[in-house]
């Protein structure tokens, strides 16, 4: 779908795009570029269909790494795996994005009314009883509000808070998680910010009254961690999403392996927190060459979903990174 071009910004990949629909109905992406240095910076890039065939169009740089949150003196630090939403209660665009700063990789929101000029919010500060401060990264919100588990109405949106160990060394860490309950593993989490309050300023957004475990890894895929895809979209029987999980091969060997891999979640409409199905293996798996060797082998990561009804009312098209080096698509269409 994407893959890097000869500017020095996509030196090091292009992937792990968001995408959204402009106001007008244009299909955007916002892919995450990356310079040497693993230097990272979130593109615009339209979508056109012409004469049967989709063409992009890159149409420049929308957050690049400026606030201190978002630099750092050592390698590796900017603007990361965004997911775009339109919030028609807010009337506007949410982008959540992973912020590589001084502290490492935390949750990031900048808002769009027209999904072209964005406004940073900030850092999200989850203060809630039971919260755990830290890491934390995949955020992707709900186009609607939800109801939270104390029953209060709310924007919502996914996250998922890292294992120390994990981001030190992720293999190293793998026989450290293998011996832990599935439930302490790096796990999907709905944080709540009540809607009164973001209605009556945006920047409540940062601050989460209440978040939900709802998706632990399991033994039968994705059993070393798993985390937000796309954000959700509306289907029949609720509120939909494409996750990744992650599980390893070649334990045993000198170079084990990752393998990154995408399933379906399917949340109740009104209390998300209630999960009605998970696949039972994943829908999407790592066999082209360019899923199976890249900067990283092995990815399929989904970070945009596109509603279709033109193709059909359950057919979408999922935007995914391909191998931490470029954007691919897929067509998935519901029974």
């Amino acid at each position: 779908m994407l893959e890097p071009n000869a500017s020095p910004e996509e030196t090091e990949g292009v992937l792990n795009p968001a995408f959204t629909r402009a106001r007008d109905g244009t299909a955007l992406l916002y892919p995450r570029a990356v310079q040497t240095g693993n230097i990272s910076r979130i593109e615009r890039v339209a979508l056109h269909d012409r004469n049967g065939k989709r063409e992009v169009e890159r149409l420049g740089f929308v957050l690049e790494p400026h606030a201190a949150y978002e630099l750092r003196a050592r390698p590796g630090y900017g603007c990361e795996d965004a997911r775009v939403t339109f919030v028609p209660a807010l009337d506007e665009y949410l982008m959540a994005y992973t912020a590589f700063g001084p502290d490492g990789p935390r949750v990031a929101i900048a808002r769009s009314r027209d999904a072209r000029t964005w406004e940073r919010l900030g850092l999200v500060s989850f203060e809630h009883p039971g919260a755990t401060a830290g890491d934390d990264k995949d955020a992707a919100f709900f186009p609607e509000p939800v109801i939270s588990p104390e029953g209060v109405r709310s924007i919502a949106f996914y996250h998922r808070p890292m294992l120390h160990i994990s981001t030190v060394d992720g293999v190293a860490a793998i026989p450290l998680i293998e011996k832990m309950p599935f439930v302490d593993r790096e796990s999907i989490r709905i944080a709540y910010v009540p809607l009164d309050a973001v209605l009556a300023d945006r920047a409540a957004l940062l601050h989460v009254g209440e978040s939900a475990l709802v998706l632990s890894p399991d033994e039968r895929w994705g059993s070393i961690r798993i985390g937000a895809g796309t954000p959700p979209v509306l289907v029949d029987e609720g509120w939909m999403s494409i996750f990744h999980a992650v599980d390893i091969s070649g334990l045993e060997s000198a170079r084990p392996q990752f393998r990154y891999s995408a399933g379906i979640v399917v949340h109740d409409r009104e209390r998300p927190h209630h999960v009605l199905y998970r696949s039972p293996q994943p829908v999407l798996v790592p066999e082209r060459e360019a899923e199976k060797h890249g900067i990283v082998d092995n990815v399929v990561f989904p970070t945009g979903i596109d509603p279709r009804p033109d193709l059909g009312d359950r057919t979408f098209d999922v935007y995914y990174g391909m191998a931490d080096y470029s954007c691919g698509a897929a067509r998935l269409t519901l029974a």
